[in-house]
């Protein structure tokens, strides 16, 4: 099922929690909404389950405006992020309460239990209570509840965050195997960039009610249409200094040691000239024994994450990290020399 948002505004007195939305969501996509806290995405997601009333817009499954339809009535399934289980019910209870409450027939309640505790891999707990099964596994058992009705559209708020890593990275993958068997639209709220880049057809990165940027994760990546989204996806961070468009390159100013940029993709936020802000990716800095076109500088820090090894350096005034591989031993103080693979390009005073 197609969503379509309208113009979609939510406001809490003199709060603006959601600003003129205006999205689509394609039959079949699984978006994540992503972003910090109170940047209005589980509002948004609240406004199209129906939880929550939008103060202005349309909301659009299809062709139908549903905006006057309640929760029960849009054909949803939901999964939060506390599970929301009845603890006093089994397993097979829980995952056929939607069906119960919809009328369906006892024995076509079990079999459709079975198919969704199947598909989710939770068949040897059906006659458990919740409390005797472990966080993820009561994920699991919200999530079988909420397909098993069959909904045309599934929302799911934080639904990880209460679990540890490796259970989350487990769980992700099996959402997104579950939400891919089924080709259900999907919407995954969530402020976790890895969640949202390992599992996203789309992701609708939001900043204070508002579109920050709406693209594959590929092209959020790689290709940031401003600096807060530049700044929110990576880690770590994107390294950002002052510069300008001369016309053999890029001049970096970092300093006094500017270094002008000549080689190198780049990607610019919009069309600009003169003082810009440059953005390079730790990994878009390769080591070299040269230099001639390359930022050098004196290393302050190294710093190990599992296969990858980052080195913080001084150049000129400002301090930059970059990702390097294991076959070099380096030490602090020792002097070393990069050139950009890839520079980002945007408006010196921040976002357009």
């Amino acid at each position: 099922m197609r969503i379509r948002l309208e113009n979609l505004t939510k406001r809490y007195q003199e709060v603006t929690a959601v600003d003129h939305l205006n999205l689509e969501i394609e039959d079949g996509d699984l978006v994540c909404l992503l972003g910090p806290s109170g940047c209005g995405k589980s509002t948004t997601l609240s406004i199209i389950a129906g939880l929550e009333q939008a103060t202005e817009g349309a909301i659009y499954f299809d062709e139908e405006n549903v905006g006057g339809l309640e929760a029960e009535e849009r054909d949803i399934g939901m999964v939060f992020q506390d599970y929301a289980l009845y603890p006093h019910m089994t397993v097979q209870e829980n995952i056929a309460f939607p069906l119960k409450m919809q009328g369906w027939k006892k024995k076509d309640r079990i079999e459709k239990v079975k198919e969704a505790a199947k598909m989710l891999q939770i068949e040897e707990y059906l006659k458990r209570k919740p409390g005797k099964l472990s966080g993820g596994q009561q994920q699991r058992v919200a999530i079988a509840r909420a397909i098993v009705k069959n909904p045309k559209i599934l929302l799911l708020d934080e639904p990880l965050s209460n679990l540890d890593a490796r259970l989350r990275i487990e769980l992700r993958d099996e959402i997104r195997r579950v939400q891919k068997q089924l080709r259900i639209t999907t919407i995954f709220v969530t402020h976790d960039q890895e969640e949202a880049l390992s599992i996203s057809d789309k992701i609708l990165l939001m900043e204070k009610g508002k579109i920050s940027q709406y693209s594959s994760p590929k092209e959020m990546y790689m290709e940031p249409q401003n600096m807060f989204a530049a700044k929110f996806l990576g880690n770590p961070p994107m390294n950002f200094v002052p510069g300008e468009k001369v016309e053999d390159g890029i001049s970096l100013l970092l300093g006094d040691e500017n270094v002008t940029v000549k080689k190198g993709t780049i990607h610019e936020a919009g069309e600009l000239k003169g003082s810009v802000c440059v953005g390079i990716r730790p990994e878009a800095l390769e080591l070299c024994s040269t230099e001639e076109e390359a930022i050098s500088g004196v290393i302050t820090g190294i710093q190990t994450l599992g296969k990858d090894m980052y080195i913080h350096f001084r150049a000129g005034e400002q301090v930059l990290t970059a990702c390097v591989g294991w076959e070099k031993t380096f030490s602090e103080g020792e002097r070393v020399s990069f050139r950009v693979k890839r520079l980002h390009l945007f408006p010196r005073e921040g976002d357009r």
